[in-house]
């Protein structure tokens, strides 16, 4: 069994996870913090050197899971593992976010799509060595082509 304690918690202007954008096209611009425990500010050391963080979260609302789910980008159902669906085996979420500034504890940042008060389990530096010719987009790059 493997057993976490959150770090921190997300402070994000949405409450409801009908308000947080979804689909095609969705840009995740909004503001929120990222409030480690204090016990745990010493972590945070040198994280300003980094324009953006990996935030490994909890859905801790999500309710059971589902192997195949429709996503809102398509209207076609697929592996929920080829998906960020919360109807996971493991509710666990990743989203990157850019780092705005550092006030003790709390990291602002921008492109929150958690909600208020959304248990965090980690933070990571973003480091990617993937040269973006090189990325694929799967089932979604398809998605969008028929949706253009």
């Amino acid at each position: 069994m493997v057993s976490m304690q959150p770090i921190g918690f997300v402070r994000s202007p949405y409450r409801d996870t009908g308000e947080i954008p979804k689909g095609l096209g969705a840009q995740h611009e909004a503001e929120g913090v990222l409030e480690i425990r204090a016990e745990l500010e010493p972590g945070l050391t040198d994280m300003e050197g980094f324009s953006h963080l990996y935030v490994i979260w909890a859905f801790d609302r999500a309710e059971g899971f589902s192997l195949v789910v429709t996503p809102p980008s398509d209207d076609r159902p697929h592996g929920v593992f080829a998906t960020r669906s919360p109807r996971r085996p493991n509710p666990i979420g990743l989203t990157v976010v850019e780092l705005l500034g550092r006030e003790g504890p709390a990291l602002r940042v921008r492109g929150i799509d958690m909600l208020d008060g959304t248990p965090i389990l980690d933070i990571k530096p973003y480091l990617s060595s993937v040269p973006p010719e090189q990325l694929r987009r799967g089932w979604l790059a398809d998605a969008e082509a028929r949706s253009a």
